[in-house]
């Protein structure tokens, strides 16, 4: 079995990790192969526009000595993000490599805001695709074809690989060995690099709060601030409404098109984030957490977790503590 061509493009401003920690497990694949005497295995090249020494968003330089292959047969594109992605989405010659490969290439990754460049070359539409969290708005308002799922930390969908932010570009390159190779040689990689095959959660437990800004209706936004000041209250539907002067109905709709969810989906986020904040920072128990929050009992705070974040509020406070 000859070894599959893996083909990392490089930009000024790529973040440096998105590029090294994918190139890391596939050279990790190739060598445990090789020691047992197994075909298969990858050839890496990072290549570039303008081949040579790239600076990468942080300040580290890495060398890109390959250009952008012309008639190679490629088998993995993968294509890192960083705080320069914006600015290589004018490089039409990257742009429209990436849109020719993705012809013959049997399978497309991107890596955090790399999403970005597979977008703008037109792989994206009609895909559904993950990113970093705090990109996946943007994502979402300049390609609209595009259906942005802003909690996995990768995304599979046909031929196009996505993943989340940064180190999740590990999880990705695993995740493609495993198809490649099983997930013996994948879980190996994993203990080598001591982290999990695949890690729990999603990337939302890792995100910054999303507060909605305040509704442009003085009964909503006062609704919303009884909230925000006090998750423990009791913010039934009809006690919100009343206080606005509204119908429960009324009230309802309203609010949903000022905030963009229901009021009760509205409740139970302010209450996990003011959960996620004391399970960070206070010595007292869930069931404490649970009851100054507004939750009730340990049990109901701990599905909203799942249902939010992709985890417990135990595992939530072992990981962020």
């Amino acid at each position: 079995m000859r070894k599959r061509l893996v083909v990392i493009v490089c930009f000024p401003g790529v973040q440096p990790l998105d590029v090294v920690g994918p190139h890391e497990v596939f050279g990790g694949a190739t060598r445990l192969l090789e020691a047992g005497g197994k075909p298969g295995g990858y050839t890496l090249e990072l290549a570039a526009s303008t081949p040579g020494t790239i600076t990468t968003e942080s300040g580290l330089q890495l060398m890109a000595p390959h250009p952008l292959p012309r008639s190679r047969s490629i088998d993995t594109l993968l294509v890192p993000g960083g705080d320069g992605v914006l600015d290589a989405r004018a490089d039409r010659r990257l742009v429209s490599f990436i849109r020719r490969s993705a012809r013959t290439t049997r399978r497309v990754g991107s890596v955090c805001s790399g999403t970005f460049l597979l977008a703008e070359a037109g792989l994206l539409d009609g895909r559904t695709v993950t990113t970093h969290w705090r990109r996946a708005g943007r994502l979402a308002t300049e390609y609209p074809a595009v259906q942005v799922d802003a909690d996995p930390i990768y995304i599979h969908d046909g031929a196009v690989w996505t993943s989340a932010g940064v180190t999740a570009g590990i999880d990705l390159a695993l995740a493609m060995v495993e198809d490649d190779h099983g997930a013996d040689l994948a879980q190996t990689i994993a203990r080598h690099l001591v982290m999990f095959l695949r890690r729990p959660g999603g990337q939302t437990q890792f995100a910054a709060p999303v507060w909605s800004p305040p509704a442009a209706h003085d009964g909503v936004r006062a609704a919303q601030d009884n909230v925000n000041v006090d998750p423990a209250g009791d913010h039934r539907v009809d006690i919100l409404a009343r206080a606005a002067g509204m119908s429960g109905r009324h009230f309802t709709r309203v609010f949903h098109e000022q905030v963009g969810e229901s009021p009760a989906r509205y409740v139970e986020r302010v209450r996990v984030e003011r959960a996620r904040g004391m399970l960070e920072h206070d010595d007292c128990g869930v069931a404490v957490i649970a009851t100054r929050c507004g939750f009730g009992t340990a049990e109901t705070m701990r599905r909203a977790f799942v249902r939010r974040i992709g985890v417990a509020p135990d595992d939530y406070r072992k990981r962020f503590r």
